[in-house]
């Protein structure tokens, strides 16, 4: 695709299985180089990676090459595989299904990779359902709370 350009910036954002809190601090770092390494293999430009116990957000600049569902599956598939063969949860590891993502113009960029290195200070005053359906609502995406990530059991 010599003759292909573009600028596409797409975060995402995807929970651990039932929101359960699985995502500890003592290898959080080990898992976001995992995911980076992971987007950063087929050729799309990691911006920002962070989260909290129990979901991730991601800032990609993406790859024309590959759909956005395609990177998704193969990280979160790869991510989940790191932790269980790893042992680093005393139960089997899931990522809940689906995710939300949400694209930006160059213009906002700095602003989001602000907000992702800032998602424990963020979640000290909103909940992961309110910030999910915040944006949600913000990009004008149609959903059905049925739908929405299920809450910790």
């Amino acid at each position: 695709m010599a003759n292909t350009y573009t600028q596409i910036h797409i975060q995402v954002v995807f929970a651990v299985k039932n929101r359960a809190t699985l995502i500890r601090p003592e290898w959080k770092d080990d898992l976001f180089k995992y995911m980076t390494g992971i987007i950063q293999k087929r050729e799309h430009k990691l911006l920002a990676i962070n989260g909290v116990p129990d979901h991730v957000h991601i800032l990609i600049g993406l790859r024309p090459h590959q759909s956005i569902s395609d990177l998704m599956k193969e990280t979160k598939i790869g991510s989940m595989n790191f932790i269980n063969d790893s042992g680093l949860t005393k139960s089997k590891f899931s990522w809940q299904d689906g995710y939300g993502a949400f694209s930006y113009s160059r213009s906002h960029i700095s602003r989001v990779i602000k907000y992702i290195q800032l998602q424990e200070e963020h979640h000290k005053k909103k909940t992961f359902l309110q910030e999910y359906t915040e944006m949600l609502e913000k990009f004008q995406v149609p959903f059905e709370e049925r739908y929405l990530f299920k809450p910790v059991l």
